[in-house]
């Protein structure tokens, strides 16, 4: 099972796209392209294309299509030239559209392409158009934190398979895409320096950005990756660089690439039971003038969740008991969406009903 494959659910007649792997037994799948949901890989089972050529399409994937079909409306700051006005009574007959002519072909490079799956979803590809051959990793950063995702080998003149699935509704906390290139041909005689790109997406360039994809063949959101070509090196300069790093004569690097790394911080392991009520964590705040909101409030003990959490799994903990009271339920449904797609969690129930009834919830870490 891997990233962009369509799925039914075993347990109902519902069909989505995988768009993120969250642990070796959790997906995330977005139903009808509109929500996503995390869901076990044993409840789920991947539609085969063979099935939709002998039964036909499923009402779900029809509208899914149908859906994408339609236009995805622009931002008014993106405005659109209107259609040339055409003729097509001539003489008293309909003239003849003819073929749809083909997309324009983009210049050689590497592109980072961002396709819509439907009017909210995107899917996110690597396009190779160039004559070499490609190694790449792919990974996003979020709050200054590099997550590796994935790393592949992509031919010439190639489209990766779906790299990730962006909601356009979530566009102001999509992390930055952060994307290493390593051109290559196969006994060539020259070798290529790593090109590393990151992008963080803004709403005034991106919905610029749309034109029509080389090799994908149809309308994207493209950025170009390779606006400067990995320059080439010659093998005896490469053996030159690692005789000098080996020899300890290489040249020191400048500050701004290989900073003076900050005294190691001990990190001390939270207590096995964390209490998350307000009047723990803050016992002042009922003092506080005006007092906290609501979301203020949730904030401050998701902070102490995921505080607790990251300690606990640093020190190689195995178990932590998160007490959450019962009160409306938000923020016990909040914990359990966070260790749901964290993938460093073995499993979490609620704890020790006859001591917190459901106001606890028991988490095991891998």
């Amino acid at each position: 099972m891997n990233v962009g494959d369509r799925v039914r659910l075993l347990t109902g007649r519902e069909e989505g796209i995988v768009t993120r792997l969250l642990d070796n037994d959790l997906v995330e799948v977005a139903i009808d392209n509109d929500f996503t949901i995390p869901v076990l890989r044993r409840e789920v089972v991947v539609v085969a294309a063979e099935e939709h050529k002998a039964f036909g399409q499923s009402a779900s994937s029809v509208a899914a299509e149908r859906q994408a079909a339609a236009s995805a409306p622009r931002p008014s700051f993106a405005p659109q030239k209107p259609d040339a006005p055409t003729n097509n009574n001539v003489g008293g007959k309909k003239a003849d559209k003819g073929p749809k002519p083909e997309l324009p072909k983009a210049q050689k490079g590497l592109y980072l392409a961002l396709s819509h799956q439907s009017p909210e979803l995107l899917a996110v590809q690597l396009i190779n158009n160039t004559d070499t051959d490609l190694l790449f990793t792919y990974g996003e950063e979020q709050q200054e934190k590099y997550r590796g995702l994935l790393s592949d080998k992509l031919g010439p003149k190639a489209v990766s398979k779906p790299l990730a699935h962006l909601h356009l509704k979530d566009f102001e906390q999509w992390p930055a895409a952060v994307i290493q290139l390593l051109p290559h041909r196969l006994n060539g005689d020259t070798a290529f320096e790593l090109l590393t790109k990151r992008l963080a997406f803004r709403a005034n360039s991106f919905y610029t950005s749309r034109q029509p994809a080389p090799i994908l063949q149809k309308e994207a959101y493209l950025f170009q990756l390779d606006e400067k070509p990995a320059a080439p090196v010659a093998p005896e300069k490469l053996a030159e660089n690692l005789q000098a790093q080996l020899s300890g004569n290489a040249p020191a690097k400048p500050a701004a690439i290989a900073p003076v790394p900050e005294p190691v911080k001990t990190i001390l392991p939270p207590s096995h039971e964390v209490d998350l009520h307000l009047e723990v964590l803050n016992p002042d705040a009922a003092t506080l003038d005006p007092p906290l909101t609501n979301t203020a409030i949730l904030r401050l003990q998701l902070d102490a969740f995921e505080d607790a959490l990251s300690r606990a799994l640093a020190t190689n903990m195995h178990e932590i008991v998160f007490i959450h009271g019962t009160g409306n339920g938000t923020l016990r449904k909040e914990i359990h969406k966070n260790l749901s797609r964290n993938r460093d969690i073995k499993f979490f129930e609620d704890a020790q009903k006859e001591k917190f009834g459901y106001g606890a919830t028991l988490v095991r870490l891998k």
